[in-house]
């Protein structure tokens, strides 16, 4: 994984925001966090390129964003259409969610989530077979 430079501002500011999540990021986190979501790996709250982005899994280039109303106002949405840019030139893609569709639909948001990963359902279930033959080998 590449990494940028992070100027120690946004380094702690992205470590007070890991420390009060909305809802909607407590939620997505908990089905994200240690490996939980077909073995991705995300971080929160990661800085990337002088910006900090809700969820990223390093491994996929793939960053998961959580936005409230706010970021429908035409000036946070013309913000957030720069960051996108900025990102998708590093390589990375960007998943925008709103707070709603996290709260009331959490399996729809995962499975576009897993989707945008390339996972398919061959990659679960060769998982789960190996999740059975650990406990197999491990009882």
């Amino acid at each position: 994984m590449t990494h940028y430079p992070v100027p120690s501002k946004n380094r702690a500011n992205a470590r007070k925001m890991r420390k009060v999540m909305t809802d909607a990021e407590l939620k997505l986190w908990n089905e994200l966090r240690a490996h939980r979501l077909m073995g991705l790996s995300f971080r929160r709250q990661m800085p990337i390129a002088g910006y900090i982005v809700d969820f990223a899994c390093p491994a996929k280039k793939l960053v998961v964003e959580v936005d409230g109303t706010q970021h429908a106002d035409g000036a946070m949405a013309g913000a957030d259409l720069v960051r996108t840019r900025r990102l998708e030139t590093l390589g990375w893609t960007i998943l925008r969610f709103w707070n709603d569709d996290v709260l009331h639909d959490i399996d729809a948001v995962c499975a576009h989530i897993v989707a945008s990963a390339g996972l398919t359902a061959a990659d679960a279930a060769r998982r789960a077979g190996g999740r059975r033959h650990e406990q197999e080998i491990h009882p």
